[in-house]
Order: C-alpha cells, then sequence, then structure tokens
C-alpha cells in the first residue's frame, strides 16, 4: 500500500469504528477512538447526514484501509469476484481474507495487517516449503504457512499465542505455535468476518 505518513488512528476515526491499525494499541484504554469516538478535525463532533453515495464510499474506504490495499487493485479484486460465481460482496470479502499477509496476521505473527505485509516482503515466511515474499498472493486449501528455523528469534514472532489468545483464531485456520506453523484447513466464508461490514454498499458503489 501507499504510503501514509499521518496518524493511522485518524482512519479509525474518520470511518467511526476500529479498524485495529495499530495492533496492541486497538486493544489498551490507548485507543484514540475509544477515547474520541467522533471524526478527527474541528467540525468532527457535528453529526452530518450522509447521502447514499457517501455512505457507499465511505464502506468502500473502510474495507481498503482494514486490509491495506490501493483503489486500483481493489477494484481488480472487485471485478474478479464478479466475474466469479456466488454473491459478489462476499466473495470480495473472502478473496480479501485469503490475501497471504492476512493470513499472517490471523495467525498471529503479526501485530497489524501492515506489520504482516513487512515481514512477508522481507522474507520471513515459506509457504509449502518455498520462500514467498508477495503479500497480495492468495492461499487455498491445504497450503502450509512456516516460519523457518533460522528467522524464528525475530521478536515480533514470538508472541503469536498471545496475540491469538486475544484476538482469536478463525474456524478456516489452524496453528502450531510451537512449530511457528500455520495451516488453511478450508476457505473462509462469509460469517468467518467478524469485522463489521456491509458489502452490499460496495457492490451498489461499484454497479453505477
Amino acid at each position: 500500500m501507499a504510503k501514509y505518513n499521518d496518524s493511522k488512528c485518524r482512519l479509525c476515526r474518520r470511518e467511526g469504528g476500529k479498524l485495529f491499525l495499530k495492533g496492541d494499541r486497538c486493544f489498551t484504554e490507548k485507543c484514540a477512538y475509544d477515547r474520541r469516538p467522533y471524526a478527527p478535525g474541528q467540525h468532527g463532533r457535528i453529526r452530518k447526514k450522509m447521502s447514499d453515495y457517501a455512505a457507499q464510499l465511505r464502506e468502500k474506504q473502510k474495507v481498503r484501509r482494514i486490509y491495506g490495499v490501493l483503489e486500483r487493485q481493489f477494484h481488480t479484486y472487485f471485478v474478479k469476484a464478479e466475474q466469479a460465481k456466488g454473491v459478489t460482496g462476499s466473495t470480495l470479502l473472502i478473496m480479501l481474507e485469503r490475501r497471504l499477509d492476512n493470513v499472517v496476521y490471523r495467525l498471529g505473527f503479526a501485530a497489524s495487517r501492515q506489520q504482516a505485509r513487512q515481514l512477508v516482503r522481507h522474507g520471513l515466511f515459506t509457504l509449502n516449503g518455498r520462500k514467498v515474499n508477495i503479500p497480495s498472493q492468495l492461499v487455498r486449501v491445504g497450503d502450509v504457512l512456516e516460519v523457518p528455523e533460522k528467522k524464528r528469534k525475530v521478536l515480533v514472532l514470538s508472541g503469536s499465542q498471545q496475540v491469538v489468545a486475544r484476538r482469536g483464531l478463525p474456524g478456516w485456520l489452524d496453528i502450531d505455535p510451537a512449530a511457528f506453523k500455520g495451516t488453511v484447513k478450508t476457505l473462509p466464508q462469509r460469517e468467518d468476518i467478524q469485522t463489521p461490514i456491509n458489502e452490499n454498499l460496495i457492490v451498489e458503489l461499484y454497479s453505477k
């Protein structure tokens, strides 16, 4: 994703909900959204009535920021989801969940998706025994994600058990913390995505 130099907590406040962009900080009392649950800026406290288009745009921006993808890449995912069988909105979210950086995050090997992308780009993981460094790669059923033994001393990887215990592990993934190994048991389903997202608004936006 393009580098964002402003405060990540402002994005959560702008979208009106926690996007979990700051890792562990989002689970503490220091979370900016918990302390100031309104939009940033001097007029942030003023409630504004949104048009249908504004609501659709905000939902799309929220999902983009959660998964850390740019507009062109996000639109490409939508086109593929539209061409695939099934419900377009659900298929879109499932494709985003299958991204390698998201799987690293879900398994607890990173505190945030941004950190997960960085770890993947640095080549800290192997997928089915082969080194991988493409965060956008989509995983498949049976894929095994593992940290080679010589790279297991990286500090951010040492607390994966505690991270999973706090965030919870999705049912479509399995993890062996002692072996620094995660397995894709099944493809994710819409009900596995607990983040409050109204994907129908995104479909309506792109269908205009």
